[in-house]
């Protein structure tokens, strides 16, 4: 069987088994074997079944426990003694005690109720239903209203003022159904229910119940525990009568019947140290609700800092960090080490250890011992940690509130892989337009010298020197042809350089090792061979090409040498054409060197001519880039407007939640700060300002010009010319700016019944708005939440009234871990487990310890004393709890 968590858990329970001799003597069946085999078969089964609790209810009598306890010893099957009594009215009350109590005393029992007989029977009880159970009370035990809806049952047996009195007797704790009260008949429904105005008890058990209900049958064989309506599940430290108790006064935390499903979710198992304050402590935890209690200094927070530290989860607030890492270095220490035991659920259950040694990373380890890729946030995807106050800091930041919000949005993974795609583009693009500028600027730098040239040119032409050098002329031209080869051969050699160490293709991944278990092993063996084809094809592509270039070089080699011989003799010609005109005063060659220039430069107009019609290309792509980034950031803040709309109707009358878009300009200020300087407060008060804010917009106006910022935006003119005169290169990364969406959150004030008072975080004390942010992060989940006192942050009334409702409620379906001095969350959320933390008897300063008294829940007798003893108001918290649950 699955080793429960400690404190408080669910024990699925038979209560009404009967033994071997009932099954003759009450339904005229005669079972095979005796009363010894009987009880072993009934232990096996259970054990089968995962019941680990059997109340043992014969008739009138007691003598068949013992064969029972017998049965259940070495097992973790706990036998519940007891017995069916029969009221002076003709009811049936399953009566229970301690499992320590013996037969002699359950038969003196069954004596103070007029019954003698130690064999089973169908003899009345001398006192009727009330006077029963007040009896079993005194006695240490705890009845049952057994089967209330059928015969001989409470409801069906009494009638009028008789029954209604009955009904409110105030030691009826639980009563016992065949399955789940929606499908009672509806008379039998509303008196349940606390409908019936005739009926209605004072004090309910739990929200929507008149008593605790409980399912349980009478099981004659074994095969009876596996049927509907025999077993329900009661949650306690331990089996006894004081846990039935807690569980009946408490059925909405306590109580599941046999219908309801326990739903699974990510679990904290347990968490110790080795090194440091808190050496040597391990702590089991509980899958709902654990709180951890102990004098200031004892440790509490350390075990919250010591969980984000192994977790390598990072404090929200500036506040929240320094104080992190306080508790690290100071109290946690180096060298000391912090394992975590993690249970993780998706895509199936699996534990996982997290250990980390202070100042190094975490390390995720499997369920075998072998060291994980795994991180921990994969194992535990959603976990929320807060420190003492840092729920204070996040409330203050609309943007940090924002983050909190999206816990709640739709995952949209395409959505994400867009953005992040498009984040790349669009930096890309922004770099190849600054380069490209920045060629144009260079391009047109040597361009602004041709006209000069081109003149100059023009009058030694008109001088007819053009004439007698044309040979020389033409030869610069050639000249340049010929200087223009290599490149064009060279692009082939780049291409030829890049494809080298490709080939052979590396098909290791589809080697029949690696797809060998695989079901499409016959598909991905025909995608070998077509890439094996391939990498052959390339092989002698490459080997052509190198060829091929080889040849082009040795050809266009031979070229070159014709073509200086000839080049020589052109030079010469050149050279007695210049003595000439040297004679004459004319300079030769400076109309070559002019000539040259200016053949240099012809070039760059049809490359000027490119770039241009490129910057259009990339213009238009990164217009194009920029439309899709403002829709990807519609969607994202449609999902996030839609989550603040599901978490408003999920908080129905306490909370509203409301997001804007853009609405984060911290972003915006620290940018412009940052890329323009300047002074820019007023400007950052009057970005900041601006309800509907269009950062597109924003970069449009400054583009147009300084005029534009200040008819749209009323800068001053100093403001908005610094603003005009950015450079290109800010504008295009401003305009890649994301600004994340902020979050208002309105708490109702009005008391419970009252008509709704919503009012603004600006308009709340410190505690509303931690209470409103508290009911955000209670919301459901599956992943746990860890709390450092949170009723620093809370007041009092909402604790009661507000917090310990909502936690109560979504603790069944996710884990909690709270440091507390305040009773209430422990007591009125009825945790499942409570851990009293202590500085060490040893008389060492630098230690703590925990006592093993010192944990458990309410239903032990030492942790009700430690909570009453050290928790702020635990007198009260139980005196609250005694009042609605007649604890």
């Amino acid at each position: 069987m699955k080793t429960p968590s400690p404190g408080a858990h669910f024990h699925r329970c038979a209560l009404q088994v009967n033994p071997h001799s009932y099954a003759d003597q009450f339904r005229g069946q005669k079972l095979v074997g005796d009363g010894v085999a009987h009880a072993q078969a009934m232990v096996r089964k259970a054990q089968d079944l995962g019941i680990s609790v059997l109340g043992i209810t014969d008739h009138s009598s007691a003598s068949s426990v013992d064969h029972f306890r017998t049965a259940a010893q070495g097992t973790e099957v706990t036998i519940l003694p007891g017995f069916e009594l029969t009221s002076s009215e003709g009811i049936h009350i399953l009566c229970l005690y301690e499992p320590d109590t013996d037969v002699k005393m359950l038969e003196r029992f069954l004596g103070e109720f007029g019954v003698r007989e130690l064999d089973a029977s169908s003899a009345l009880a001398q006192q009727p239903f009330k006077e029963v159970l007040s009896k079993v009370r005194d006695q240490g035990g705890i009845g049952i209203a057994a089967h209330v809806t059928r015969p001989k049952g409470l409801l069906t047996v009494l009638q009028g003022q008789a029954a209604i009195n009955a009904w409110r007797a105030s030691d009826l704790l639980a009563i016992q159904i065949p399955g789940s009260v929606a499908k009672l008949p509806d008379r039998y429904r509303q008196i349940i229910e606390n409908r019936n105005r005739e009926y209605q008890r004072p004090r309910t058990a739990g929200a929507h119940l008149a008593t605790a209900v409980v399912n349980a049958s009478d099981v004659v064989k074994p095969c009876n525990l596996a049927e509907p309506g025999a077993t329900c599940w009661i949650k306690m430290s331990e089996v006894s009568i004081e846990g039935l108790r807690q569980a009946f006064l408490d059925p909405d935390s306590r109580l599941r019947l046999s219908n309801s499903q326990s739903p699974t979710h990510i679990e904290l198992v347990s968490v110790k140290w080795d090194g440091g304050y808190l050496s040597g402590i391990e702590i089991q935890l509980n899958s709902n609700l654990n709180v951890l209690i102990g004098g200031r200094g004892v440790g509490k927070s350390t075990v919250v800092e010591s969980l984000r530290y192994v977790l390598a989860i990072e404090p929200i607030g500036e506040r929240a960090k320094q104080v992190h890492e306080s508790i690290i270095r100071q109290v946690l220490r180096p060298g000391t080490k912090v394992s975590l035991s993690v249970k993780s659920v998706r895509p199936e259950p699996r534990l996982y250890v997290v250990e980390r040694t202070v100042n190094d990373p975490p390390v995720v380890r499997d369920e075998h011992g072998n060291v994980s890729s795994l991180r921990p946030s994969d194992i535990l995807p959603g976990i929320e940690v807060y420190g003492q106050n840092e729920i204070t800091e996040l409330v203050q930041d609309p943007g940090k509130r924002t983050e909190l919000l999206r816990r709640f949005r739709q995952h949209d993974k395409s959505l994400e892989d867009r953005k992040d795609e498009l984040t790349r583009e669009l930096r890309k693009t922004r770099q190849s337009l600054l380069e490209l500028h920045d060629e144009m600027r260079q391009v047109d730098g040597k361009l602004d010298g041709l006209p000069a040239l081109e003149e100059s040119l023009a009058r030694f032409q008109q001088a007819g020197l053009e004439n007698r050098l044309q040979d020389r002329s033409l030869f610069v031209h050639e000249e340049k042809l010929f200087e223009s080869v290599p490149d064009r051969v060279g692009v082939f050699k780049e291409l030829l350089e890049a494809l080298r160490p490709e080939l052979p293709l590396d098909l290791t991944f589809l080697s029949p090792k690696a797809i060998d278990n695989l079901p499409g092993v016959r598909f991905l063996s025909d995608v070998e061979h077509i890439l094996l084809q391939l990498s052959t094809d390339l092989t002698s592509v490459q080997e052509a090409m190198a060829s091929a270039l080889e040849r082009a070089d040795r050809d266009i080699g031979k070229v070159l040498d014709a073509w200086t011989l000839h080049k020589q003799a052109v030079e010469a010609d050149y050279q007695k054409v210049l003595r000439s005109l040297h004679e004459v005063a004319v300079d030769g060659d400076e109309f070559i060197r002019i000539k040259s220039a200016v053949e240099d430069l012809r070039p760059l107009e049809a490359r000027r001519t490119q770039l241009r019609r490129l910057e259009r290309e990339l213009e238009a792509r990164r217009s194009s880039l920029l439309a899709d980034w403002g829709r990807v950031k519609d969607t994202e803040f449609g999902l996030l407007n839609q989550a603040a709309r599901d978490v408003s109707a999920r908080l129905k009358n306490r909370v509203k939640v409301s997001v804007t878009p853009a609405g984060d300009r911290k972003p915006l200020v620290k940018f412009l700060r940052d890329q323009i300087g300047g002074r820019l407060q007023e400007t950052a008060d009057t970005l900041k300002s601006i309800e509907e804010f269009s950062l597109a917009d924003f970069v449009r106006c400054c583009r147009a010009g300084a005029a534009a910022l200040q008819e749209a935006y009323a800068l001053t003119e100093v403001q908005a010319q610094s603003l005009a005169n950015a450079s290109p290169a800010v504008l295009m990364e401003l305009e890649e700016l994301e600004l994340p969406p902020t979050t208002e959150i309105r708490l109702n004030t009005a008391s419970e019944g009252s008509k709704p008072v919503w009012r603004e975080m600006n308009r709340l004390s410190t505690g509303q708005k931690a209470t409103a942010v508290i009911l955000l992060l209670l919301l459901d989940s599956d992943a746990p939440l860890i709390l450092d006192q949170p009723e620093d942050d809370l007041d009092n009334r909402f604790i009661t009234d507000v917090i310990v409702p909502s936690m109560r409620s979504a603790k069944q379906k996710r884990q909690f871990l709270f440091t507390t001095h305040n009773a209430n969350i422990p007591v009125l959320g009825d945790a499942e487990l409570i851990v009293g933390l202590s500085p060490s008897d040893t008389g060492e300063s630098d230690t703590a310890e925990i006592k093993p008294s010192h944990v458990g829940s309410v239903d032990t007798d030492s942790v009700r004393e430690l909570v009453g003893e050290i928790l702020e108001g635990g007198r009260d918290a139980f005196e609250t709890r005694r009042l609605k649950y007649g604890y």
